[in-house]
């Protein structure tokens, strides 16, 4: 299935089922997320981004989890 069908296919749901479609993909993305960030721990490259993240972070350019 491409995409496009994929596209194509959602305007045709329930209310009812775009909203499981929508909490289905949430958690799907936050795992995708989740893998991702720990690929990039066990690649070390997080390292290079915390200098970055603390002068942000003591800029006050924060978001409250």
């Amino acid at each position: 299935m491409s995409v496009g069908e994929i596209k194509a296919a959602i305007p045709q749901l329930s209310p009812d089922e775009l909203a499981q479609l929508a909490s289905w993909f949430a958690k799907f993305h936050a795992k995708a997320r989740d893998q991702q960030r720990e690929a990039e721990v066990k690649a070390a490259r997080l390292e290079e981004l915390a200098p970055q993240a603390n002068k942000h972070f003591a800029a006050g350019k924060r978001t409250p989890l």
